[in-house]
């Protein structure tokens, strides 16, 4: 199995490790992949990683995380049970759940899944030898090559992912499942790379779940890039729960052509370094692209969540809202940026973004900013941080709730204007559960279930008469 010693991940290191595994790392490449790779390296080799002089970086330090050894494999890791690790579900959620175990598409039976309606599921790098064609037309076409150091070590070096595609007209019967496990006995740096493709008037909804297995640190460095053809609809979920000691750098290209539609929403529960770089490029007119998050972070964590949505076309509509809540020494960023071009008249865009400081040492640095070159636009943004209400609190006190039980309440009711944008019953039902776990502080890594999820026989429940309120 090809594998290198532990070792602290530097722009040498990497340079070294691909001119050493180059014949591993090409091997399953169609010529337009190749040729993306080498133009990929060789951006990489030049930009290296990103660093806090930079302004998009400058509240996110990697310095520390990058800092640490970690082994790096371009093979997948023999003896793990992959029955066991996906053997739990969101109880009652029907699904179709593709697994992958540290970067790597994991099948029992072959690595693509062909269904009769036409939809493909399964292994990128068997994608890579089947279906070229299709590769050749999607493949690192939303991503480019040169905006992000750590973009273009990914388009470099991945080897694996997830393909999903999605027909013209069809309408998947369920959702996919997409859970991405973590588990090591030593520290691993992580490169795969998922390509998502709709067809014309397709539709699809996507439960994308980053879990870690157990406390050993991990480097994850992962691209998604998303294609939503004419009319096209997606409901995508990004829910993150992963250990103290990993690092998750997730970036997440979405384009869409004219009439498409997409809801995405993050939810972000547990991690130690996190940052979400998301785009929706509007390719077409009459988009609508609708972005949520959530993040409740405690401790020394960090999350950071870029979006990026460039209006290139004019009558869309961009709808984003972030919520978050940090206690003790925890630290977030959100930075959004919209981009009005000159012809796209028309434009519909918001940017909110509002949190709940639990603690005098938890910070949160937000900017949401508007950039418009077109005349007739509605465009609004704001941000809002501060602690809970003391108004609100005192009436729910009046109504005979204690303090702890009234604070929690009102933690949840913060964040469950973003948990209730769900459009799926059962999802929506298991992450309010998770949620007030979360805020309770009893929301840990489990060594069971990739999921971390309550039995649906004794969900969590808050212990508040209601009918004092």
């Amino acid at each position: 199995m090809a594998t290198e010693v532990k070792e602290i991940i530097t722009k040498e290191r990497m340079i070294a490790l691909f001119e050493k595994h180059r014949k591993e790392i090409f091997k399953n490449d169609p010529e337009p992949v190749s040729r993306l790779r080498q133009r990929a390296f060789d951006s990489f080799a030049e930009l290296g990683f990103p660093n806090n002089r930079m302004e998009e970086w400058r509240n996110t330090d990697l310095k520390e995380w990058l800092g640490k050894t970690y082994d790096y494999h371009f093979r997948p890791l023999p003896g793990m049970d992959a029955l066991k690790i996906f053997r739990c579900n969101i109880p009652h959620l029907d699904t179709a759940i593709i697994g992958q175990i540290n970067g790597w598409y994991v099948s029992k039976d072959v690595p693509l899944i062909r269904l009769g309606n036409g939809m493909i599921l399964g292994s990128l790098a068997q994608a890579f030898k089947e279906y070229p064609e299709i590769i050749g037309l999607h493949y690192g076409k939303y991503t480019g090559i040169g905006k992000n150091g750590l973009t273009d070590l990914n388009t470099a070096f991945a080897q694996d992912g997830i393909f999903i595609y999605v027909p013209d007209n069809v309408h998947s019967p369920k959702p996919i499942q997409l859970i991405n496990v973590i588990q090591h006995d030593e520290n691993i740096f992580l490169q795969s790379r998922n390509l998502i493709l709709l067809g014309k008037n397709a539709r699809l909804s996507l439960v994308h779940c980053d879990d870690s297995y157990n406390h050993q640190a991990s480097f994850s460095n992962i691209v998604t890039e998303v294609h939503l053809d004419e009319g096209a609809f997606l409901d995508h979920y990004k829910l993150q729960n992963l250990n103290n000691n990993s690092t998750l750098i997730s970036n997440t290209e979405f384009q869409l052509e004219k009439d498409a539609e997409l809801v995405s929403n993050f939810i972000t529960l547990n991690g130690g370094m996190l940052r979400n770089n998301t785009s929706v490029l509007f390719n077409g007119p009459h988009g609508t692209a609708n972005i949520y998050g959530l993040y409740l972070m405690d401790r020394k964590q960090h999350i950071d969540n870029h979006v990026y949505v460039d209006h290139a076309s004019p009558d869309c509509t961009s709808v984003e809202s972030f919520k978050g809540i940090m206690d003790e020494s925890s630290t977030g960023v959100f930075n959004g940026h919209v981009f009005v071009r000159k012809d796209a008249q028309k434009t519909n865009a918001t940017q909110s973004n509002r949190n709940i400081l639990l603690t005098d040492t938890a910070k949160i640095y937000s900017k949401p900013f508007l950039e418009i070159y077109a005349d007739d636009v509605k465009c609004g943004h704001g941000s809002t941080t501060g602690q809970l209400d003391t108004e609100s609190m005192f009436y729910l006190m009046q109504r005979g709730i204690g303090p702890e039980s009234a604070r929690m309440l009102l933690m949840f009711a913060f964040a469950n204007e973003i948990v209730g944008k769900i459009s799926i019953p059962e999802l929506r039902f298991r992450i309010e559960d998770m949620v007030k776990k979360r805020l309770q502080g009893e929301l840990q890594i489990c060594e069971q279930c990739v999921l971390h999820c309550s039995t649906p026989e004794h969900p969590m429940e808050f212990d508040i008469d209601m009918s004092k309120v």
